[in-house]
Parts: C-alpha cells; structure tokens; sequence
C-alpha cells in the first residue's frame, strides 16, 4: 500500500510559521514584478529604464546571498530570518515614499531591499530542513506551498491596491507589504532553536574548496542554478515575446505568468513524497526533462496554447530542481559547514537568475524568442550531464545519524 504523501507533514510550529513567512515575502516579490514595470515606464527618465525597479530587486537577492548566510552563522536563523524581514519592510516603506515623490531611483533603492530581504526568505529552506532532517524533502515543499499564498496574494494587492492613496499609486499596497513584513520579522524572531548545535560541535569544518569539489555538492548546486536561471531567462522574455513580438493582448501574456507562478509551487504538495518514492535525482532528472519539454513546446508554435503550455513545463522543472538541490546540497555538508555551504549555493542559484533577468531583454531583442530558446539550452545540457555523471543516489549524507534523530523529534532550528 501505497502511503499518502500528506501522512509524513512534519506541520510543528517553526514549520508553520516559516510557511507564513515565505507567503509574506512572495506576495512581496510578485507585487513588484507585476506592477514594477508599470511604475517603471511611468517615473523613469527613459523608456529603456522602466524594468530597472524589477531588475534592481533581483540583484539586490543575488547581492545579498552571502551577506545574509554569514549574518545567520553568527546571530542564529532566527534573529537573521528577523533582521531579513524588517529589511524587507524598509524596502516597501521605501517604496511607498517613491511613490509619494515620483522618486524612480528611490524606487529603485526601495526594490533593491525587498530583493536583499529575499536573500534572507530564500534560507526559509534551508531553515526547514533543520527542523525536520529526517523529512527534509516534504519540509522543503511546506514551505514553498507558502508561496501559493504568496503568488495570489501579490497580484491581488498590486490589482487592487494602486488608488488606495490619492496622488501616490500602489503607494497604499506598499504600506500593506510594509506591515505584513513586519509582522513576519516578529514571527521569525520567535523560531525555537534546536540541537544541531550540539552536533555541529563534534564535527571538524572541512576547507571550502574540499568540500565544494564533491561532485555531490557540484550536483546540488548546478541543478539548483540551471533550474533557476533557466526560468528567470524564459520567464523574463516570455510577456514581451508574446505582447511586442506576436501581438497577443496583456491578459493573455498576464494569464500565462500566473499559471506559470502556479506551476512553480503547486507541485510542492507532491514533491516531498516524490523524493520520498524516486530519490532526489531521479527527482532532479525528471525536472531536467520537463526543462526539455518546455523548449520543445516553445518551439512548437507561437501560439497562447504553445506559450502557456511551455511555461506551465517551466514551472515544473524549476519546482523539482530547486526542492531537489537544496535537500540534495543537505547531503553534501557536515553541520559545522552549512552556512558557508549555503551561502555557495545561494550565490551561485541567484547569480544565475540575475543574468538570466537581465541578458533575457538583450537576447530576445537581438536573436529573437528562437534565440531565447537556443540559449537556454546551454544550462540545462550542463545540469543533464552533471547529474548523468553523479549519480546522486549513490552519494549517502555526510551528517550523523543521530543528528537526524535529534532533529526529527524537535522540529525546531538555531
């Protein structure tokens, strides 16, 4: 008999709350995203500037990946995770006082801080799979099945929330963002701390450079990177491809980016119990392969049908390699290494995705929605031979037993 993959939740409180964290800062990130641009061509001192707000968040994540990993080695998750947040709540004040002013570079200030505050969100994971080691696929999906809340929430307050203050718009969504965040910072301050610890102190940090040539760890972090990259570059091209180049209407290409948002974390709900039932690389293959699908759905046709399908493709593969590296990259480092391991990791994933946001505008423009797609074939031809190569399945954690057995009784993080 097959078991329900909803029997082995670990739902404990840090989880619960990391959940409710990780809604507050997409609704953040999707809200900028989907009114960004907008505000952009509006304030900017010239057309060519008006995705910069959009771009500027996510350097602002890449930035701060490093930054946001050392914070947490030295004050613990929780107070980082608090730091990170009212970070974020800054950033959306900022924002709001843009708006206020027609400040375009003070907008730009303010989205920078939301994408360093995302920095800190994207350990949330990471957090996850400290509390509940023994689960640490299902923990991972919890937290990105917060972002379905996130990804409805965005958009509707971007929607709905431009007239709240007469004479400064989206002024009154950016306040909202502002309060939500700071509520999330109090939440996460409050996370329990666990042993880890306790066993982080018995285990000798191996030198950084040994512990990056594990071809574990090499799988871990290029299929997070390919993944990501991947579906920033083809995110970021797809609305301007079908609006500017094929002349299919705002609601169509809008309704193709939702359904991609929720292609991205909808497979969460399953892909604990996948890793569960197939191995995090076999996992991580099928997300390779449904990267191919997406391109050959792409250039199948031109079509709304062949847009959505294709991103819909994208969404999924993004979900298995992101959720599949990160508990892959936990079987790659001893407690003592994982904030350093983390921090590589993370770099390496949203340094990706900004040049994925920020070459897919010159490569559309200058080779076309074809190129876009040639283009990406480079990353994901990488991470099907790294993982080919590897074999994840074969590579065992370095991480005591014991330290699993501790954690999955407490359910709680440093």
């Amino acid at each position: 008999m097959i078991p329900s993959p909803l029997s082995a939740l670990p739902l404990n409180r840090n989880i619960v709350t990391l959940m409710a964290a990780q809604m507050v800062g997409i609704a953040g990130i999707t809200s900028v995203v989907t009114f960004g641009g907008i505000v952009g061509a509006t304030l900017a001192p010239s057309p060519a500037w008006a995705t910069l707000p959009v771009a500027c968040m996510v350097v602002g994540t890449a930035a701060a990946t490093v930054a946001a990993a050392y914070l947490m080695a030295k004050i613990g998750r929780a107070r980082g995770f608090a730091v990170g947040a009212t970070i974020g709540a800054l950033g959306h004040l900022t924002g709001a006082a843009a708006m206020a002013t027609s400040g375009f570079w003070l907008l730009c200030v303010g989205t920078a801080l939301v994408g360093m505050a995302n920095a800190f969100a994207h350990q949330y994971r990471f957090a996850a799979i400290e509390s509940a080691p023994a689960v640490a696929g299902h923990a991972v999906s919890l937290v990105l099945i917060g972002s379905l809340g996130g990804a409805v929430l965005g958009p509707m307050l971007a929607a709905r929330g431009e007239d709240w203050i007469a004479g400064a718009p989206f002024a009154g969504c950016f306040l909202v963002l502002a309060a939500g965040a700071f509520l999330a910072a109090l939440a996460v301050a409050r996370l329990r701390p666990t042993a880890e610890r306790e066993t982080a102190a018995q285990e000798a940090p191996r030198a950084l450079a040994e512990m990056m040539r594990q071809p574990i760890f090499l799988a871990a972090v290029i299929g997070g990177a390919a993944g990501y990259g991947v579906m920033i570059f083809v995110m970021t091209a797809t609305p301007l491809s079908m609006h500017a180049v094929d002349g299919h209407s705002l609601d169509s290409a809008a309704t193709v980016v939702q359904a991609h948002v929720v292609a991205m974390y909808l497979p969460s709900l399953v892909t604990g119990f996948l890793i569960g039932r197939l191995g995090v690389g076999r996992l991580m293959a099928v997300g390779v392969c449904a990267l191919a699908v997406t391109l050959a759905l792409a250039f199948a046709g031109r079509e709304v049908l062949h847009y959505g399908a294709s991103m819909v493709m994208l969404g999924v593969g993004w979900n298995f390699l992101f959720v599949g590296g990160t508990v892959l990259l936990a079987r790659a480092h001893h407690p003592t290494e994982r904030f350093r391991a983390q921090a590589v990791n993370d770099f390496s994933v949203f340094g990706m995705s900004a040049v994925g946001s920020l070459s897919a505008g010159l490569v559309l423009h200058t080779w076309g929605w074809h190129g876009v797609l040639w283009a990406a074939m480079l990353p994901i031809a990488v991470a099907a031979a790294t993982l080919a190569i590897v074999r994840p399945g074969r590579w065992p954690s370095p991480v005591p037993a014991a330290a699993h057995k501790r954690g999955q009784s407490r359910g709680d993080i440093p």
